[in-house]
């Protein structure tokens, strides 16, 4: 399985921003996002499973980032709004063989390379 993610940038806080992950190969049971932010761990963001109607969300994070999930086109979304500074990251989809509400990186099988969102104050 591949992972492959866009739409990561340079944006203002207050901004919003759509990232968008393809993956490619086979489908994968539980798709979502994780991120690293300079000299920090990298941490669960969300997850969604196969017919979406599961998902799990950093609690601190819930309200401002939205998954989503297109089937037919093997593709997960992360939706964010009212960006902020501390948002800035590597964002990296992920995929697993079930939906675990708080993964840790080493529950997740499959990473993509990660894509870098900057927030600008």
């Amino acid at each position: 399985v591949q992972l492959v993610e866009s739409g990561g940038g340079l944006v203002q806080a207050g901004g919003s921003l759509r990232l968008s992950c393809v993956a490619s190969g086979r489908a994968v049971a539980s798709m979502g996002w994780f991120r690293q932010a300079p000299g920090k761990e990298r941490e669960f963001v969300a997850a969604i499973n196969e017919n979406s109607d599961s998902i799990a969300y950093t609690g601190s994070l819930k309200g401002r980032f939205t998954i989503s999930r297109d089937i037919a086109k093997n593709t997960v979304y992360l939706q964010i709004v009212s960006l902020k500074p501390e948002d800035t990251a590597v964002y990296y989809c992920t995929g697993s063989e079930r939906l675990t509400p708080t993964p840790r990186p080493f529950d997740i099988k499959y990473w993509g390379k990660g894509t870098l969102v900057t927030v600008s104050s």
